[in-house]
């Protein structure tokens, strides 16, 4: 199978949810056939190669596009396509799309992310190749959510008014696409209830379990952890509410617990709640191992976002009892309670950990019974033999 592979990101280094899933979707497809990758460049790194990436046959970097200029803002809310698609649509793109479609037979077009829509009807003309989308989120749903927490009447007018015309491309997408891949069984029900003809697969998100394996951790875990981009408003917002709303009665109990705040490019916000007793906001680490090494706790306290959490499922891996919001665990087959500890609430919070610190066998079992889980379900190679099954039998059926 021949597949061309095209992305908005730099897959590599894998410091995201979005760049784990889409390279180990690549690794998954290119181990087993060949894999041609085209992705934007990230600014301030070097360009990945087939070096870096040696699962695919070939690696293009494009120079990366300027977002949210003056001129795509205008475009993104009058013309054919919303601004989260507007952001990256350049001519540098399309003409290495071009090339690679003019020069060689493809099986399969692999798109990742809904933003790339703009360049399906050149692929089209180019290529009979049957196109498959990898959803990390339904962005309609995720814009929707922002736009019912968000406080400012701004960002509130731009989410929904964006969130609009995200769903109706949607719709266009799962009727002219062949394929859709989506992070959980919810969202694959929801987008066939929208379109009940189209072939939508649920490839979940998942863990490199070798590479998490608890090696011991400390003998004293005092500490909690978040795990996740912080320039990426849901963990942002997350981040803030936790440390103001819920972190001073848990320290005031818990005084010898830290929390760290572990995540490439933390946003101001984040970075001004270093000041508060007992919080640590790292930026970019070389590895999280060792901080679930020394977690009493893996946080998840999201209240906006979409997709499946990337972050439970390495704390699981690591052998780190998890309590998260019921939003934050949306999407996995999880069950509160044996796996993971639910807190919507803010008291919740200091309930839930306090019983962790004080009830070792508690921690334990929750630490098991989430390993094991990773380990059975949520294991790359497992996902990724099951992402490989999918295109072969939905490239026999066309």
């Amino acid at each position: 199978m021949r597949i061309l592979f095209v992305s908005p990101r730099q897959c590599w280094p894998t410091n995201s949810g979005a760049k784990l899933r889409e390279y180990y979707f690549a690794k998954a497809l290119g181990g087993r056939g060949e894999v041609t990758l085209l992705y934007f460049g990230q600014r301030g790194s070097a360009p990945v190669t087939a070096k870096d990436l040696p699962f695919c046959r070939k690696v293009v970097a494009v120079p990366p596009p300027q977002l949210y200029t003056p001129g795509k803002i205008v475009r993104g809310m009058i013309g054919r396509w919303p601004l989260p698609v507007v952001n990256y649509t350049s001519p540098e793109m399309a003409a290495a799309i071009e090339t690679e479609l003019r020069g060689g037979e493809f099986d399969a077009i692999h798109i990742d992310y809904v933003n790339m829509a703009s360049y399906a009807p050149m692929m089209r003309r180019w290529s009979k190749a049957p196109h498959f989308y990898n959803w990390h989120n339904i962005e309609s749903e995720l814009m929707y959510r922002f736009s019912e927490n968000t406080a400012s009447a701004g960002k509130k007018f731009y989410a929904a008014f964006t969130a609009r015309r995200l769903a109706r491309l949607e719709r266009g997408l799962l009727s002219e696409a062949f394929g859709h891949v989506v992070c959980s069984e919810r969202e694959r029900a929801q987008l066939e209830r929208i379109a009940p003809q189209a072939h939508i697969a649920a490839v979940e998100n998942g863990v490199d379990t070798a590479f998490f394996a608890d090696e011991g951790g400390s003998r004293e875990r005092k500490r909690i952890v978040f795990v996740g981009t912080m320039a990426y408003h849901a963990n942002m917002e997350a981040a803030v509410w936790f440390v103001r709303e819920a972190w001073p009665e848990i320290r005031a109990a818990h005084p010898e617990w830290h929390l760290s705040l572990v995540g490439a490019n933390p946003a101001p916000a984040v970075l001004a709640l270093a000041s508060e007793p007992g919080v640590e906001v790292t930026g970019t680490v070389d590895d999280v191992r060792p901080y679930y090494r020394e977690a009493a706790a893996a946080i998840v306290p999201l209240k906006t976002g979409g997709g499946t959490r990337l972050k439970i499922l390495e704390a699981f891996a690591a052998g780190v009892p998890v309590v998260s919001t019921t939003l934050g665990a949306e999407g996995l087959e999880v069950k509160p309670g044996e796996h993971l500890l639910i807190a919507d609430l803010k008291e919740d919070w200091k309930r839930h950990l306090s019983v962790l610190a004080g009830n070792p066998a508690e921690w334990e079992r929750l630490a098991a019974a989430g390993k094991e889980l990773a380990r059975t379900r949520y294991d790359w190679d497992i996902l990724g033999e099951m992402l490989w099954r999918t295109y072969e039998r939905w490239l026999s059926e066309r």
